[in-house]
């Protein structure tokens, strides 16, 4: 799958190397670097307290070593006063297939069985700290090649389903976050409380299932319920 640029994806050109971690981190880094000022995260139009959707995802409640250093990270970042992510609430978001009251209860079984059929194989990335976008800081994910993957076999079964994607393959941009932005902010101010964290060792997580959940805002955070756990072959 050949990515492209996109002005509506961070960074909006893909990277050099979609699984070179060295070069994925620094092209989040060098994207970052471009932004003058970070946004407020929660001011988006369409999400009210009572929207939910459905959206495929990658959750991280078993990786201990990732949360432990997630934290630590978060504590050297307290001083920005941003919306910090749960351990429950870690997660590298896929796709999101639609607004509940736009999908019927048989299209998403239909949906969940053709994804189980088609998933590939289990693979392993690296959680690399640490960059930021226009609302979130978080980790540089390597290597893409398996989620670019994983979200186009996602992809093709949600389309066969009737129910495409929101965002198609192309401009698939895989990373963690680990704290939201809640207002409108100086983004160098941000960059040089991160900077330290660049030097900390990658995290190592694999990857044996994607979840069918339920999104929701609750509080400045994403809230889930999962409907499905499909195990990756």
């Amino acid at each position: 799958m050949l990515l492209t640029a996109s002005p509506t994806a961070f960074p909006a050109a893909p990277p050099p190397s979609t699984d070179d971690p060295h070069i994925i981190a620094a092209h989040d880094w060098a994207a970052f670097g471009s932004v003058d000022q970070m946004n407020n995260h929660w001011d988006r139009p369409g999400w009210h307290a009572s929207t939910r959707a459905y959206y495929w995802m990658l959750t991280f409640a078993d990786a201990a070593a990732l949360t432990e250093q997630m934290r630590s990270c978060q504590q050297r970042l307290a001083s920005l006063d941003f919306d910090l992510i749960d351990e429950d609430g870690l997660h590298l978001t896929l796709g999101r297939i639609g607004l509940t009251n736009e999908v019927s209860g048989a299209q998403l079984h239909t949906l969940r069985a053709r994804a189980s059929a088609r998933l590939p194989d289990a693979f392993t990335i690296s959680a690399v700290p640490m960059a930021a976008s226009r609302g979130a800081i978080r980790y540089s994910v390597a290597p893409w090649t398996p989620l670019i993957n994983l979200h186009s076999d996602l992809s093709l079964t949600s389309d066969q389903c009737g129910l495409p994607l929101k965002k198609p393959t192309s401009v698939l941009r895989p990373h963690i976050g680990i704290a939201y932005c809640n207002r409108t902010l100086n983004a160098h101010k941000v960059r040089e409380a991160i900077r330290p964290l660049r030097d900390l060792p990658a995290i190592t997580v694999p990857i044996g299932q994607v979840e069918l959940v339920e999104l929701r805002r609750e509080d400045r955070a994403y809230r889930w319920r999962t409907l499905a756990v499909l195990p990756l072959r």
